[in-house]
């Protein structure tokens, strides 16, 4: 397929955006960028938060996973369920009760500022790794597909990209995402399903005969009930639901979006309806990743799993419109997760680490330094797709969960002990706790998972032996963040004391 042709529609499609950004941006403030002045739709909210959860990873590397992990990882996606209902009648209650723009600005009333400086910390090192991985894939997939035949270097596309993506979240924030994101979201999900339909067909069958052809090949296997697999069902589900507590209850970006509704009620809404699209469109990613692996094996194509879905849609075996279509819904699936990530980040810096909100300034100076601190984080997204290319590693998912189960867990943890306990931390230890609880978290999964980081590594490690002795050929998985926030719930309770009802009545006051 015309690599000009593709690059046509790319371009159009970042018009379409900017013209968005302009309408939804005029007359937009800091208030307008942070939190969408608290008057963001619900509905648009909910289907936009779709785009920003599964991203071009789960587009690329979810149905590349199918020939290998079967559909184990629809475990995952049963368990986010379970979290769902945790943050919309725990935690979504408190963020509006607190009458909260940064939801870390809890634990600063709970605990004290070195508690909102380590929850915005961790924020901030988790949301530009796992961000910036997800670009570097969908990156790398244009790269091959339409930049490289048109002799452009990977540098200028990762730089242009960035460039167009500020261009269209500098001025609104999330007051334009939630428009974006809507837009973005519908691509993506146009393409999953006009993909779907068109490879069935090309395998002369339907929907129900290509489930039975699946069947028959094991891809359509759910449970695990492996006690020592990695994709054992209890542990994905348990991981699936403290992935979603941490993933979105605790992160900042989705966060930001549920809050800028304007009433709880409407936010518990788009949080639970979200909940269950999601479930639909995940289990369609992995019909998706089936169909695609019975037609690889009819037509001999042997690709690493995360090239499988571009390598086939893009083949000359299908329409020029169904490689359109698929290079629209990935973009459309980069997008949603990169523009709310930069932003998020952006407010997270200026309202969390630098106190924006408390400054004396004026709305003009802050809105300079709101502006400084956006293309800053900018630069460092594109200095971390540069370090992702050197290392030349594209089977991202799993790197980004197990990077997510290391630094979520300590705000899990804080969180989980400021909401399940009355105690009051010696706030000088806080740091402390929160560094080491990652730490060993992440030295209890070396041993477990020696042969994962010796592929990461590209080194010998030498711990088989140490981990056979230790976990008797147990391998933590999704559960790490688990672990690490029960560590980090650990550590917390020993540098704690009793603390009054009345000390608690008076933290818990709207901000």
């Amino acid at each position: 397929m015309s690599a000009a042709l593709l690059f046509t529609f790319v371009i159009g499609y970042f018009v379409l955006l900017l013209a968005v950004a302009w309408f939804t941006s005029r007359n937009s403030n800091n208030e307008s960028f942070f939190i969408g002045n608290r008057n963001s739709n619900w509905m648009l909210v909910a289907f936009g938060m779709i785009g920003t959860s599964l991203s071009g990873v789960t587009f690329v590397s979810v149905p590349g996973g199918v020939g290998s992990a079967n559909f184990y990882y629809f475990q995952v996606v049963i368990g986010y369920l379970f979290g769902y209902l945790v943050i919309a009648y725990i935690l979504l209650p408190l963020y509006y009760k607190m009458n909260l723009t940064s939801i870390y600005t809890y634990l600063e009333k709970r605990f004290g500022i070195n508690a909102h400086k380590a929850g915005a910390f961790f924020f901030i090192l988790s949301r530009v790794v796992g961000a910036t991985a997800r670009l570097y894939l969908v990156i790398s997939v244009l790269q091959i597909f339409i930049f490289d035949k048109m002799h452009i270097p990977f540098m200028a596309t990762a730089f242009v990209i960035l460039v167009l993506i500020l261009l269209y979240t500098f001025e609104g924030g999330v007051k334009t995402i939630v428009y974006t994101d809507t837009l973005q979201t519908t691509g993506m999900l146009v393409g999953l399903v006009v993909c779907v339909i068109a490879i069935i067909k090309t395998l002369g069958t339907d929907f129900s005969g290509a489930m039975h052809m699946m069947s028959e090949k094991g891809y359509t296997k759910i449970f695990n009930w492996e006690v020592n697999s990695g994709s054992f069902a209890i542990k994905q589900l348990l991981g699936g639901m403290f992935i979603a507590i941490a993933m979105t209850g605790l992160d900042q970006e989705m966060m930001q979006k549920n809050i800028s509704v304007k009433t709880l009620k409407d936010s518990q809404k788009n949080i639970m309806s979200f909940a269950v699209v999601i479930m639909f469109v995940n289990f369609l990613f992995l019909v998706l990743g089936g169909v695609l692996y019975l037609y690889a094996s009819a037509h001999n194509i042997n690709v690493p799993g995360d090239d499988l879905f571009p390598t086939v849609a893009l083949s000359d075996a299908f329409s020029k419109s169904i490689g359109i279509i698929f290079i629209i819904a990935i973009i459309s699936a980069l997008f949603p997760s990169v523009d709310g990530a930069i932003t998020s980040l952006t407010s997270c810096y200026c309202i969390d680490i630098l106190g924006l909100k408390k400054s004396d300034a004026t709305e003009k100076a802050k809105k300079m330094t709101r502006l400084k601190v956006h293309f800053s984080f900018a630069l460092v997204f594109f200095i971390m797709v540069l370090v992702f290319k050197w290392m030349n590693d594209k089977l991202i998912i799993d790197f980004i969960l197990k990077f997510a189960g290391v630094t979520y867990g300590p705000l899990l943890g804080l969180f989980a002990f400021g909401i399940l306990t009355k105690r009051k931390l010696n706030e000088r230890l806080i740091w402390t706790v929160c560094i080491i609880a990652p730490l060993l978290t992440l030295i209890l999964d070396m041993v477990s998972n020696p042969a994962w980081y010796e592929a990461k590594l590209h080194m010998k490690l030498g711990i088989d032996s140490l981990s056979a002795a230790t976990f008797n050929g147990y391998k933590i998985g999704n559960e790490l963040i688990l672990i690490n926030g029960i560590i980090t719930f650990i550590g917390l309770w020993f540098i704690s004391r009793r603390s009054t009802s009345h000390e608690m009545d008076l933290k818990m006051q709207p901000v």
